[in-house]
């Protein structure tokens, strides 16, 4: 094992540590928290060694933020993708594409890639005639808003070997195969954009995120370790296709992938079923006017196969994170949870039965959500879950049952931000418009803890120096501003180490 060396020790004075109104000082040593005592008190557990001592000044200090569900390179590279999440229609979005290329073509050989469309309510029909209109021999790439679809022009069709296409919206497995040749990129400029999307995730106070990205992960993150150490520390995802190196090597979920720790493997993953835009999320209730075999949506992975996976996960020593979205995807996962005692986490659980509520806490299965989607899909939902919205996004239903929560932001489909995911668990609204469903909001605190690694939000001696300084008490902000999104950060450190430094 490669030595690893540790910054100085760090004395952070004067801080304000998170429902507290003393001063204390905090000192941080070899990556962990080495003392905390009353303002001025901790000079003699420095024992000497030179220390950097900064000022906090009465800010707040608390544990560092994670995100518990990402998928880091397309956050990355849509951070440079035409956003079109504001189209209310096909011909918006043409409108769009239109003005982009006019003011910003694409390179020649590559695509222009535009991100967020959600078609769940326009009034008109996206087709690849429509925007052949606007881009002849130009290929378009639109990614749906929840990445399960996307809208492509006859060269875009070509330019990633589809071919031939009835409508041009492609959608969950005529489109996941190819969605990774959307952004062809030399693995260094990507690695270059995941670096500046890691900075900006580390001033909003993120130390850590797990990477659920559709790659080899664990080679992928190596391949970046190698060139320098990650800002932040990675939970690297694995999905089936990717499982025998981390057969091989007999990976665990949480062992080190690199010599510093900051790299470790993550879960594997899988996508039992679709999305609620894309109106493939699978329920127990048709789709309104939905007619045929996928009236309810579809099952992308049905229990005969979902229970062998998730049995060669566990048997691996694999934690398991199973997509699944309509309330029927969720009782065939947690089917498949009681079935092979698998550990971990429902992605997304967006639509659930009542008694799937109290299964998810009485099997110990996380519920990862991700807030911010509600605020997006709640008009969508209205429409096509009309009459069970009620058990939609059910965050208060979940904590009263007992069961684990953890935010996330599922970055695409919604900013990494761990803020705007709090702010959409504890205000259900967002753009001055009304609450929704307020019954099923959860307390700040709630929020907070569920947006932490350990799930506690108090800091102790001897705990990871994975921390993040702000500029005001989220409980402060909440009944100043009403809301928590956009709270200023004004430090972020992991392993001792600053990610970002504002102070």
């Amino acid at each position: 094992m490669i030595s690893v060396a540790h910054p100085a020790p760090l004395l952070l004075a004067r801080a304000r540590l998170l429902g507290r109104s003393d001063l204390v000082d905090v000192v941080l040593r070899e990556g962990r928290i080495a003392a905390i005592g009353p303002a001025g008190t901790l000079d003699a557990a420095l024992d000497g060694a030179p220390v950097e001592r900064v000022d906090l000044d009465g800010r707040t200090l608390m544990p560092g933020l994670w995100d518990a569900h990402t998928h880091l390179t397309q956050w990355a590279l849509a951070r440079e993708r035409l956003d079109v999440s504001a189209a209310t229609s096909a011909a918006h979005a043409v409108r769009l594409v239109v003005e982009r290329l006019a003011d910003r073509p694409p390179r020649p050989g590559t695509a222009l890639v535009g991100y967020g469309f959600r078609d769940g309510l326009w009034p008109d029909v996206p087709t690849a005639a429509l925007l052949d209109a606007a881009a002849g021999s130009t290929p378009v790439v639109l990614v749906s808003g929840d990445l399960h679809c996307a809208w492509l022009s006859t060269a875009a069709l070509a330019y990633l070997g589809v071919g031939d296409h009835p409508t041009g919206v492609l959608r969950e497995d005529e489109w996941m195969p190819v969605m990774g040749q959307v952004d062809r990129v030399a693995d260094d400029v990507a690695d270059a954009l995941v670096t500046e999307a890691l900075a900006a995730a580390a001033s909003r106070g993120v130390v850590g995120v797990v990477d659920l990205e559709i790659a080899d992960n664990v080679a992928v993150w190596r391949r970046r370790a190698a060139a320098a150490p990650p800002l932040l520390r990675i939970r690297a995802g694995v999905w089936e296709a990717y499982l025998g190196p981390v057969e091989e090597e007999r990976l665990r979920t949480g062992d080190p992938l690199t010599p510093d720790g900051l790299v470790r493997q993550g879960p594997f993953k899988v996508v039992t079923d679709g999305s609620l835009n894309t109106r493939t999320a699978f329920c127990h209730d048709p789709y309104p006017g939905a007619t045929g075999e996928q009236a309810c949506g579809i099952l992308t992975v049905p229990p005969d196969r979902l229970v062998p996976l998730l049995r060669r996960a566990t048997g691996l020593g694999l934690r398991v994170a199973v997509h699944a979205i309509g309330d029927a995807a969720n009782t065939h996962a947690l089917d498949a949870f009681a079935r092979t005692g698998a550990r971990g986490s429902i992605e997304h659980a967006q639509l659930l039965t009542p008694a799937d509520v109290r299964r998810l806490a009485e099997l110990d299965v996380v519920a990862s959500v991700q807030p911010e989607h509600a605020m997006d899909d709640r008009d969508v939902a209205d429409r096509h879950w009309a009459g069970r919205t009620g058990r939609a996004f059910p965050f208060a239903a979940l904590h009263r049952a007992g069961a684990r929560l953890a935010l996330g932001s599922d970055a695409p489909v919604a900013p990494l931000d761990p803020w705007t995911a709090i702010g959409a668990a504890v205000v259900r609204a967002r753009d001055a418009r009304e609450p929704w469903h307020p019954e099923q909001s959860i307390d700040l605190d709630v929020a907070l803890a569920a947006s932490v690694d350990e799930r506690a939000l108090g800091l102790a001696v001897g705990g990871p120096a994975d921390l993040a300084v702000l500029d005001e008490d989220p409980r402060a902000r909440l009944v100043r501003a009403g809301d928590v999104r956009g709270l200023p950060v004004a430090g972020t450190l992991v392993a001792g180490r600053w990610a970002h430094r504002d102070l």
